[in-house]
């Protein structure tokens, strides 16, 4: 676990946790964006709408749908520390759709985890302190201890096991091709969510 002691990050943190929302404004405002034929983030292009559109339908399945076992319920609500847990996505990435609704039935079950979404585009700053080998990969996940002020652990932008099938794919094929992105949206549906549980449930242990 990497715990990050930094003034510069904790201020930045601070600025950010200040134009944050919840999970249920961030569904509210991604949905609303859908009416207005909008998106989140500084490119308002026809595609990025559209993605909008999709991830909206996606995340009202997941918000529904999303189970917890016993055993990770018990870990989750076993944790004591207070906790936040800000989040950096924008309403266009795939990913995110299938990831932000787990993340938000992980926080629901313990009272310690404050869940605060934050947008990629407007918090800069904050993104680029925690970038995925040099990109602004998201969603990016970052634990602060509420009583110390500092990092103590991040997540994203995807589950383990489909960070290592996108590193192998593209170290095989140099990049990211749109039939393997259909295949990763497939693996999202088939896994429902608990790698990322699980993975979640680390961050706690």
């Amino acid at each position: 676990m990497e715990i990050i002691e930094n003034t510069m990050v904790t201020d930045i943190i601070k600025k950010s946790l200040n134009t944050s929302m919840s999970y249920d404004e961030y569904r509210t405002l991604v949905t609303n964006l859908v009416e207005a034929q909008s998106t989140t983030g500084k490119e308002k292009t026809e595609a990025l709408v559209e993605y909008t559109k999709m991830n909206d339908r996606r995340m009202k399945r997941w918000d529904k749908t999303v189970k917890l076992s016993d055993a990770a319920q018990e870990k989750i609500m076993a944790y004591s520390k207070n906790i936040t847990w800000i989040v950096l996505t924008e309403s266009w990435c795939g990913d995110a759709a299938h990831i932000m609704p787990v993340i938000n039935k992980v926080a629901e079950q313990n009272e310690t985890i404050d869940l605060k979404v934050v947008l990629r585009d407007d918090n800069e700053d904050l993104m680029n302190q925690f970038l995925t080998n040099g990109g602004k990969s998201i969603p990016k996940l970052i634990m602060v201890d509420n009583d110390t002020n500092t990092v103590v652990d991040t997540f994203g932008p995807r589950p383990a096991i489909a960070t290592e099938m996108v590193n192998t794919y593209k170290a095989q094929h140099g990049k990211l091709t749109p039939e393997f992105k259909e295949d990763l949206q497939r693996w999202y549906n088939k896994d429902k969510g608990q790698s990322t549980i699980e993975d979640l449930v680390n961050l706690l242990s």
